[in-house]
């Protein structure tokens, strides 16, 4: 029986209304406009009924473009935004004047790996911001790339127990080097003892290394281990469109992470992962 997939984890971005200073200098297929019409023939290939957008981007324009996106297309749940978590007063009014009757309005996110500090999360203005998301029930995803961002997370826990946070694409696992599971896992580990915490299983063909030869023996071993320390509640997916086009289609990510999810676990168990747990956490 076929299984129906929420996504996660969609990106769409315009170079002319918002800017995105990390696509700058990209020579790669990344740097062109990104809007949901160009994946409507790709998603109908795959078992993907709803979808998430996230930000990529750190200015109000790209969450306009994300929120007028969602209204547009039905299949389209909910929004992960940006907000200025450096300004705490800000963060309130935007809140309060735009965001919390905002029916799209699921949850909140800063590109932290593009941070030089890999503590940004912990200055005090962006824990009293995380702190005013705990109050209000809205989840942050934490964008992380280095085991020093899952040491700050865990920091970010203790300072603000309320708030529930998910690893966007495992926290980039040492899936390259094939290592199990070192000091990635070792973190892991401890996170996953915190009840808050969630893993997303997405970006893994890209973070593969092998890009278009990646294939589900390559990322199971990953994938399992989260399964194993989070659980099967707090687990969920994301495609990554339109990054993951650097490591092959649309199609192809699905088909790898369906058919590892469905070999490692039952379908009860396997419909939560790929459907419920998402609704649950952004409250779709």
């Amino acid at each position: 029986m076929l299984q129906p997939i929420i996504d996660t984890h969609i990106h769409i971005w315009d170079l002319q209304k918002a800017a995105y200073p990390w696509l700058e200098g990209d020579e790669s297929i990344l740097r062109n406009n990104y809007d949901l019409s160009q994946l409507e023939a790709e998603r109908s290939k795959t078992n993907v009924v709803g979808g998430v957008l996230v930000q990529a981007a750190g200015n109000k324009e790209d969450t306009d473009l994300m929120m007028a996106a969602a209204r547009e297309n039905d299949w389209i749940k909910g929004v992960v935004a940006w907000l200025p978590l450096t300004d705490p007063e800000a963060v309130s009014k935007l809140l309060k004047e735009e965001y919390l009757h905002n029916p799209y309005f699921k949850g909140v996110r800063h590109q932290v790996h593009d941070e030089k500090n890999t503590e940004w999360l912990l200055q005090p203005a962006v824990i009293k911001s995380l702190e005013i998301l705990a109050d209000n029930d809205i989840p942050y995803d934490i964008v992380g790339i280095y085991p020093a961002h899952i040491e700050t997370v865990l920091q970010v826990t203790k300072k603000v127990p309320g708030l529930k946070m998910v690893f966007d694409h495992l926290n980039q696992p040492p899936i390259a080097t094939q290592e199990k599971f070192g000091r990635w896992g070792e973190l892991m580990k401890q996170a996953a003892q915190q009840p808050n915490l969630y893993a997303k299983i997405s970006g893994l063909g890209t973070t593969s290394g092998k890009l278009h030869q990646w294939q589900a023996d390559d990322v199971a071993p990953y994938i399992d281990f989260v399964l194993q320390e989070f659980g099967t509640d707090r687990c969920f997916c994301g495609g990554d469109w339109p990054v993951s086009l650097l490591a092959g289609s649309y199609e192809h990510a699905w088909q790898v992470y369906e058919t590892v999810i469905n070999n490692l676990l039952n379908q009860a168990d396997s419909g939560r992962v790929l459907h419920d747990n998402a609704v649950q956490f952004y409250k779709l």
